[in-house]
């Protein structure tokens, strides 16, 4: 199962693979179903509505927001307020690597039987070709996975129906597509990685070896159904399974014993043998040979597929009593960023009492807007509520005037 593949023709193949894939996926759009944002914006143009200003605000921040979505890292959350009299849409620009999985969950607090479409868009990699969805829906709160085969720059865009508002909350996260195939045991534990080669270069590696003590349970990583149990010169004891998502095939080689037929459905978790060093690996300390398969393909680094993401979901410490509010800089300087971190890129410096509506939060930080509309995030506690007494001045920022006690911030 293992071959030599010079690594130019390699990486040569996978540029090409990538480039016909996103070519069939434009052919497959001219022919995809509307998704429902587009269902509702053509019901919308049927009435006779969609020359109306508020339709045409709708679909305007719409675009916008996925024009200006600004990269967030993950896992992710955020809480925030839509505003039910004026036109919003909320998006976030994210990557999905190799062998993950996007996890999400959208909630809106509004009136019942309002509709959230909340729609998933793949980042082509031809700045001139449009957005792709790969996933689109418009009942919340629910749950959604996507899993897509390429890594790639993907955004998310959540938008009420008109006319509709309240809370929401947002949290995006990713995991690995598999689960690891050796009981009790994690990446940590593989020692011989894709691509190394073997027998003095005549053919490589074409997968990852993970250690354990022989007799430990080896696991199946997806749902599936076991397609060949064999014993070859090679592998030895082996297993192979069908993985029908992925369209692949998962490899588990050197067993010392195997626990399943052909033709057995398995989900994950499911014992497949133990680990062993029969085959080729007789010399050698007791392992799992894990390989993975793709049609059209042939044999893929598992390494990305089993690897856990790291990243620890922030604690969200913005106060969200003042959502939907007004507050105001404390000091000069202040960045407006357009993403919440510190290395989010810089959108404007901020004046001292430069009056902000907070839309929402993540983690530490406040998604706001400027009167004149701009929008981007600042740290929350470089804020205080604008109704407090302040030196009169005029900003230079917003033209706003923020005045002592009784008066607090007033928009000309």
């Amino acid at each position: 199962m293992q071959r030599s593949r010079p690594v130019l023709a390699v990486l040569l193949a996978a540029g090409l693979l990538a480039s016909a894939c996103e070519r069939l996926e434009q052919v497959q759009d001219r022919f995809r179903e509307q998704t429902p944002h587009e269902v509702y914006l053509a019901s919308l143009a049927a009435s006779g509505l969609s020359r109306t200003a508020l339709v045409r605000d709708w679909i305007a921040v719409s675009r916008e927001a996925v024009e200006s979505a600004p990269l967030v890292v993950l896992p992710f959350q955020e809480e925030g307020f839509i505003a039910s009299d004026e036109a919003v849409a909320m998006a976030y620009r994210l990557r999905i690597g190799r062998g993950q999985r996007l996890e999400g969950r959208v909630g809106v607090e509004t009136q019942e039987g309002a509709r959230v479409f909340v729609d998933l868009f793949r980042v082509p990699e031809a700045p001139t070709d449009p957005l792709r969805p790969v996933l689109s829906v418009d009942t919340v709160p629910g749950e959604f996975r996507y899993e897509p085969w390429r890594e790639g720059e993907y955004i998310l865009r959540v938008q009420p129906e008109l006319l509709r508002g309240g809370r929401y909350r947002v949290v995006l996260r990713l995991e690995a597509q598999l689960a690891f195939p050796v009981e009790d045991h994690d990446e940590g534990a593989i020692q011989s990685t894709f691509g190394l080669p073997r027998d003095g270069g005549r053919r490589s590696h074409d997968g990852v070896d993970i250690f354990a003590p022989r007799g430990t349970p080896v696991l199946a990583a997806a749902d599936g159904e076991v397609s060949r149990v064999q014993v070859t010169n090679l592998g030895g004891k082996v297993v192979w399974v069908r993985d029908p998502v992925r369209n692949a095939s998962l490899y588990f080689a050197h067993l010392d014993s195997q626990a399943v037929r052909p033709g057995q459905p398995i989900g994950v978790g499911d014992t497949l043998g133990f680990v062993g060093n029969t085959g080729n690996a007789r010399t050698t300390p007791p392992h799992l040979h894990f390989g993975l398969y793709r049609r059209g393909e042939g044999p893929v680094d598992p390494a990305p597929f089993l690897r856990r993401p790291r990243g620890i979901l922030k604690e969200l410490t913005a106060d969200l009593d003042r959502l939907g509010a007004w507050v105001r800089m404390k000091e000069d300087g202040t960045y407006l960023r357009r993403a919440p971190g510190l290395g989010s890129e810089v959108v404007a410096e901020l004046a001292s009492d430069t009056a902000l509506r907070v839309w929402g939060g993540s983690g530490g930080w406040y998604r706001v807007r400027l009167p004149g509309g701009t929008k981007g995030y600042v740290a929350a506690h470089l804020t205080e509520p604008a109704e407090r007494p302040a030196e009169t001045r005029t900003t230079l920022a917003t033209g706003m005037v923020v005045r002592p006690a009784g008066g607090g911030a007033h928009l000309p």
